[in-house]
């Protein structure tokens, strides 16, 4: 897909109302840090369209983008963040589950989890949650650029086994550095725009 014009269109607080589409959204999940806003900001060829930052937990609203016109990617707030309160951890949770059983036109979840390291309890957690809520996550194994070629493939398949993945589970190597994985994960995205309608769909 080519982007030809990308918009921030609605942000979500903890009081917001969502919003409801008639065309698909996918949205993109994780623990603080994991490379989230790096991930979408490749994927759209921008800098800074969604923000960075080494301090995690930056991402504390869900936002949709509006890509083309023809669907939404969808920034979801971290979990496993710190330093927050326990208060204010469960209202964020609270309303991205909101998000997970009401929203009409959600069809992809991709769930990030960091490639350095063994998925953490709480990744696995969230992965089966969204699996009990219908959906089938694609993983995206972050910060490959930190592996050697034979590393990324034992760390991927270690990711698929703690998460408890079926073999049919896409689990996708990615780096914002060197933009490994980019092209694959646009196949995907490509694909769920082109066969799924939300109006009149399926």
């Amino acid at each position: 897909m080519v982007i030809r014009s990308l918009e921030l269109e609605t942000v979500c607080g903890v009081t917001s109302k969502l919003p409801q589409h008639d065309k698909i959204e996918m949205a993109f999940w994780g623990r603080s840090n994991v490379g989230k806003s790096s991930l979408l900001n490749t994927l759209w060829n921008r800098k800074s369209m969604a923000r960075i930052s080494a301090q995690p937990g930056k991402t504390q609203t869900i936002n949709y983008y509006n890509v083309n016109g023809i669907c939404y990617m969808v920034d979801l707030p971290g979990y496993g963040y710190a330093k927050v309160s326990r208060e204010l951890a469960e209202k964020w949770m609270k309303m991205i589950g909101k998000y997970l059983d009401t929203s009409r036109a959600l069809r992809v979840v991709f769930l990030l989890v960091d490639s350095r390291h063994d998925p953490t309890k709480q990744d696995v957690e969230m992965y089966r949650m969204l699996y009990g809520k219908g959906f089938n996550p694609l993983i995206i194994a972050t910060k490959t650029d930190k592996l050697t070629k034979n590393e990324i493939s034992r760390k991927l398949a270690g990711i698929r086994k703690v998460l408890g993945a079926g073999p049919d589970t896409p689990v996708l190597p990615f780096s914002a550095l060197n933009r490994e994985g980019r092209d694959e994960i646009w196949e995907y995205i490509d694909y769920f725009v082109k066969e799924i309608m939300i109006t009149g769909e399926e």
